[in-house]
């Protein structure tokens, strides 16, 4: 593989790959603004400029400019090399690269951050972008001098409305025009542009349009400073006090790789962010997942429930495992859940063939929606792949076959995970179960009609694996603790079959997941027998 010299380090190319590029693959940052992996090049900002030494035999092209001699007290004629943005220079093979190295580059550099900073508002208290924004990563960095200028700074429009999900701030724009090209590339609607030049210039909304297409959130997410900012996030958390878990989306099939934002001392999340994977999702994630986080703490199901009236977990399995005692194992049915982990629903599978001895297995999940060829995905459930992987061979009936096996009197016990079903039209029939026990996480159809509930742990409360639609199985962290009473359904499971007189071997969640990596659930998950609870 071809090489440049950086610093003089060996930096590995590929063809066609820039300088910043074939640097940011190897872990190594050339400061900049404007340039993203994801996005075309812009090279406005001029923050990644580096020196380029000329070929073995030849000048290297030299500048003639002015600098200032304190100790003449006048400018004075000087050369320097020409520098060139690191993010729109092609590698070649033996191209020696100063960054880091190069005095000229230094100058440079602290010039822009300078000249950047000469009408940005010292609002660093108030803004969202504190903590995690390059001005100031960058002023340490580079500058770390007092501001110089001493006329009146530009002002321009602050706290304009460009949608429904973000709120702009002119005065704090660099113009790096990230935005700009995120809705252009991304999500293919070019509704923002640039007007004025120099210091006058601002990003704006094209005229009778709002900024609300699918991919909104991004625009906020690669600005590098605080000019955009998330309606939903915006004056509610300070990030110094967040911490971040290393999750998957589960908004939809697709199974967007993200971090998910928490404060450790209320035990809340905040927010979620795209967490880079090349196979999935790239650098994105569209607006319904990164606000997808809203349902941890929203419409929860947080205690037992038995006939509709609260009761504590506890007592909540005990009456599942008297409803479950001496059921017609032709009669019982479970129905595994897309919404839910592989963990989850291989403890369920598990109950049902091996303690129950049911064999009729069904799969729900929440219905189907809007989609497109970016990122959202027709399926709104994370783990629909990975239920036909825990059955396989066999393949779990779909819910409509579970209809027909309710209103034919052939399924009368059914032990449901999670909350939604995919036909909302078919609730009605959930009611005429004789006995219909669910560990949900939030209010919907199922926890709403079953006889018994078991108060489940959403996905950011549980280590879990999720299987996408392109058949990928990806681990998520557990970000937080279990809120309320709710425990990981895989744990329920185990409650519930100990209840019964029989206790799994597993008891952590690596020992759940090494019964379905490479073989079927229910053989694997032998279970202690007569051991009680």
């Amino acid at each position: 593989m071809p090489t440049f010299k950086l610093d003089d380090r060996e930096i590995p190319f590929e063809p066609g790959d820039t300088i910043i590029r074939a640097a940011h693959r190897v872990g190594i940052d050339i400061p900049h603004y404007c340039w993203h992996p994801g996005l075309s090049v812009a090279a406005n900002c001029r923050m990644c400029l580096v020196e380029v030494e000329p070929p073995p035999g030849r000048p290297a092209l030299m500048l003639d400019v002015l600098a200032w001699d304190a100790e003449r007290g006048e400018y004075v004629p000087q050369k320097k090399p020409k520098l060139q943005p690191a993010c729109q220079l092609t590698a070649a093979d033996g191209m020696v690269v100063k960054s880091q190295t190069s005095e000229h580059v230094k100058r440079a550099r602290s010039a822009v951050q300078e000249l950047l900073l000469l009408n940005h508002p010292v609002d660093c208290p108030i803004c969202d972008q504190a903590g995690e924004c390059r001005l100031q990563d960058y002023w340490l960095e580079h500058q770390a001098h007092k501001k110089r200028m001493r006329d009146e700074p530009v002002h321009k429009p602050k706290a304009v409305v460009f949608g429904p999900t973000i709120v702009y701030d002119a005065e704090r724009c660099i113009v790096c025009t990230r935005c700009v090209r995120v809705s252009a590339e991304l999500a293919k609607d070019p509704v923002l542009s640039v007007r004025e030049r120099g210091n006058l210039n601002e990003i704006v909304v094209a005229p009778g349009r709002q900024l609300d297409h699918k991919y909104s959130l991004m625009t906020e997410y690669v600005c590098p400073v605080g000019a955009l900012t998330a309606v939903d996030f915006r004056f509610k958390a300070r990030v110094w006090f967040l911490r971040s878990a290393r999750t998957i989306c589960v908004g939809c099939a697709t199974g967007c790789n993200s971090f998910t934002d928490f404060d450790p001392r209320s035990q809340k999340v905040f927010r979620y962010r795209p967490r880079e994977n090349l196979a999935v999702n790239k650098y994105w994630m569209c607006d319904d997942g990164m606000l997808d986080y809203r349902r941890i703490h929203e419409n929860r199901v947080l205690e037992g429930r038995v006939g509709g009236e609260p009761t504590s977990r506890d007592a909540a399995i005990t009456k599942a495992a008297e409803l479950l005692t001496g059921a017609d194992p032709d009669s019982v049915a479970v129905l595994l859940s897309a919404e839910h982990s592989q963990e989850d629903n291989a403890a369920l599978l598990w109950l049902g063939r091996e303690v129950l001895g049911a064999s009729a297995v069904y799969a729900t999940g929440r219905p189907e929606g809007e989609g497109d060829d970016v990122l959202r995905h027709v399926d709104k459930n994370p783990n629909q792949v990975g239920l036909f992987e825990l059955v396989a061979p066999g393949a779990p009936g779909s819910f409509t076959d579970f209809v027909k096996a309710v209103q034919s009197g052939r399924v009368r016990t059914v032990v449901a995970l999670g909350s939604q079903i995919p036909e909302p039209d078919a609730e009605a029939v959930l009611a005429s179960i004789p006995v219909l026990i669910a560990l949900s996480t939030h209010v919907g159809p199922l926890s709403t009609r079953a006889k018994v509930v078991l108060p489940a742990s959403s996905w950011a409360e549980a280590d879990g694996t999720f299987v996408n639609a392109k058949g990928l199985s990806q681990e998520s962290e557990q970000a937080i603790r279990p809120q309320g009473e709710s425990r990981p359904a895989w744990r329920l499971v185990a409650d519930l079959a100990r209840a019964l007189g029989q206790a799994p071997t597993w008891k952590r969640t690596d020992d759940v997941r090494s019964t379905f990596n490479g073989s079927n659930a229910s053989a694997a998950m032998a279970p202690s027998a007569g051991v009680s609870g």
